[in-house]
């Protein structure tokens, strides 16, 4: 008797530059905690004052986001594609795709449809999926 293999459904990424995770129609925000604000200040060597009136905004009791310029591209996405703060880029930044609203296979398909970097490369590092739950934290 022939056994079948089942395979686990792959969770692979590799970015492409494309852009396309940093535009967007729609309502989303980026969050950025007191601590990424700083990094991105320092970097950008501006002001706190000048950090939050041209960078960032508050949506919700004490949840800051990052801005959005038109047709919902991140104030800090080069006309390149390329992010203009990449070394200090904020936590929800660093772990796309693999975030926690994106766990479900349907919602995960859907996404790699907009993005032509999910199914590309290696699966993703065990270290990210286990810290997935505590993303919002």
């Amino acid at each position: 008797m022939r056994v079948k293999h089942m395979r686990r459904p792959s969770l692979r990424f590799e970015c492409t530059g494309c852009g396309k995770c940093c535009t967007g129609p729609g309502d989303y925000y980026i969050e950025v905690s007191p601590a990424e604000q700083e990094r991105i200040r320092r970097f950008l060597d501006i002001s706190r004052r000048w950090l939050m009136k041209r960078y960032v905004f508050r949506y919700d009791a004490g949840i800051e986001s990052l801005r959005m310029g038109r047709g919902g591209r991140c104030v800090f996405l080069g006309p390149d594609h390329r992010c203009r703060i990449y070394r200090v880029r904020p936590r929800q930044c660093r772990t796309y795709p693999f975030w926690p609203e994106l766990a479900d296979r349907l919602v995960w398909r859907r996404e790699a449809r907009r993005c032509e970097g999910i199914g590309r490369g290696p699966d993703a590092p065990v270290a990210i999926l286990a810290r997935l739950p505590e993303r919002r934290r």
